[in-house]
């Protein structure tokens, strides 16, 4: 799948390559697409492309960091708007509990929250309208969700940026075989890592 998304990503014209990965951004932020296709996976593979040269990475990055900014701000309009509405929506009513820590991160972490929910997939989607819902100030919310959307645009394409361009170099030297196979490495290291994270905050989560 993996392939064949970056195959038709790499099809496109190069204004049409940003729009189609900043539109997912833009959606995951404003509109919970992040529960069908995590914003993180569509920059990733923009940064691939970048790798392989179809497309810029300085144009792709601000792209991205455009449509995180602004995405996150329509969320968080519509969280002031719809108020508690939102929470009963059928995507969120069946993550209550990660929501009700979601908003209590809002409350205790303030703006802070709004950094650190930008590197979690979950909390990425509904952070922008919880601190609207909370009433946090316009001004707060905009530093903290540009320094979010800029540390996270940058980072995640220059992620797929590297891995693309290593992905080319050692196919270009070793052969098909054995970038597969480093790549393959490459993507069980980080599910391993992800599963261990995760297993380390599940008793601080049951504790809370």
């Amino acid at each position: 799948m993996f392939d064949s998304v970056t195959s038709w990503l790499g099809s496109l014209s190069g204004p049409v390559a940003y729009g189609v990965v900043a539109g997912l951004v833009f959606c995951e932020d404003a509109l919970f697409f992040g529960f069908v296709l995590p914003g993180e996976t569509a920059v990733v593979l923009g940064g691939v492309l970048a790798g392989q040269q179809k497309v810029s990475i300085v144009w792709l990055c601000v792209a991205v960091v455009l449509a995180a900014i602004v995405g996150d701000f329509v969320g968080y309009q519509i969280g002031r708007w719809a108020g508690p509405t939102i929470l009963d929506s059928r995507p969120l009513r069946r993550h209550r509990d990660r929501v009700d820590k979601a908003r209590d991160l809002v409350q205790r972490r303030g703006g802070v929250a709004v950094f650190l929910g930008r590197f979690i997939a979950f909390f990425r989607a509904v952070m922008p309208a919880l601190a609207g819902m909370s009433r946090m100030p316009r001004h707060v919310f905009l530093l903290f969700n540009a320094a979010g959307g800029l540390v996270w645009g940058v980072g995640y394409a220059l992620l797929g940026y590297f891995a693309g361009n290593a992905y080319t170099r050692i196919e270009h030297d070793a052969g098909r075989v054995v970038a597969i196979v480093v790549a393959c490495a490459a993507v069980l290291a980080v599910i391993v890592w992800r599963v261990r994270r995760r297993r380390t905050q599940r008793p601080h989560d049951d504790g809370n």
